[in-house]
């Protein structure tokens, strides 16, 4: 099985402004506590891709989670976006879409995406704003999400739902921009075959990782020091410094990085029985749902 030897998080964000508050990346390596990586100033999206093609140019063993879907829901209903002629037929055709239609937005928005007169069609972008083929409730779920729901692993929100502070519908498409950029310089899991050598990356749940270290359900984020060494022991991780401030950003990108040291080296984790090729290309699958 592929050894890794640097594992990193990437608690990712889709609010518009070039540097948002939501983005932490934390970093751990064979021996020794997490540790953030804090540019100065913040992080913007486009500078996690940068260092994303750094990290490909040094050839670094390193496995890569980050906090968002890395496609739509499509098996529901055997399309992205029913009943439009332009809809995608896999995730590397759906990124370059997103890509296409969001080009001239700044920081790797989705403004002129999500504008889109077919695309806007499909989301719930606000209370009065719903677009008529939004499937109301809780809005469609790939596989992988409504599998975690049926089995208890989490409580997975849709993408195409952009309202409220648990969405996750902006982060994923500015991802998905972020993705195609990276123009097939990291391999991501199981959309590509596992290197020998080299970087990869996955897609995570900070969720999940937060339940392995002991935290209940609906009380997984920690905004403070005793919370993160609890977790930490949890996961049997040496502890890091005092941090400069406790946000949840932070904490879970620490705690989700000791997280996928250990759960990389579990063998089943990287052959979930439900994932075919067909749901690989066309939905993915989020690292540690078995």
């Amino acid at each position: 099985m592929r050894r890794f030897t640097q594992f990193t998080c990437v608690d990712w964000s889709g609010a518009k402004t070039e540097r948002p508050d939501g983005i932490a990346v934390a970093t751990i390596g064979p021996d020794g506590p997490p540790i953030l990586i804090s540019p100065d100033p913040r992080w913007s999206r486009a500078d996690v891709r940068d260092w994303l093609l750094q990290v490909a140019a040094t050839k670094q063993n390193m496995l890569i989670g980050f906090d968002l879907s890395m496609a739509l829901p499509f098996y529901d209903a055997a399309s992205y976006f029913p009943l439009w002629d332009d809809s995608p037929s896999d995730a590397s055709s759906l990124w370059q879409l997103v890509e296409g239609l969001s080009s001239a937005d700044p920081h790797l928005n989705v403004l002129s995406f999500l504008d889109h007169p077919q695309a806007s069609r499909h989301f719930r972008h606000s209370r009065d704003h719903v677009g008529d083929l939004f499937t109301g409730g809780t809005g469609r779920l790939r596989v992988v999400e409504q599998y975690q729901r049926e089995t208890g692993q989490a409580n997975s929100a849709s993408c195409f739902n952009l309202v409220g502070a648990a969405q996750v519908g902006k982060s994923s498409l500015t991802g998905m921009r972020m993705l195609h950029q990276l123009n097939g310089a990291i391999p991501i899991w199981p959309f590509d075959p596992i290197p020998d050598s080299g970087p990869m990356i996955v897609e995570i749940y900070t969720t999940i990782a937060a339940l392995a270290a002991g935290l209940p359900k609906g009380k997984s984020k920690i905004r403070d020091r005793d919370g993160l060494e609890t977790a930490l022991r949890a996961l049997d991780t040496a502890l890091p410094g005092k941090l400069l401030q406790y946000d949840d950003h932070s904490t879970d990108a620490l705690i989700t990085a000791a997280w996928m040291k250990n759960a990389s080296a579990d063998k089943r984790l990287w052959h979930p029985p439900m994932l075919t090729e067909e749901i690989a290309q066309k939905e993915g699958w989020t690292f540690g749902v078995f």
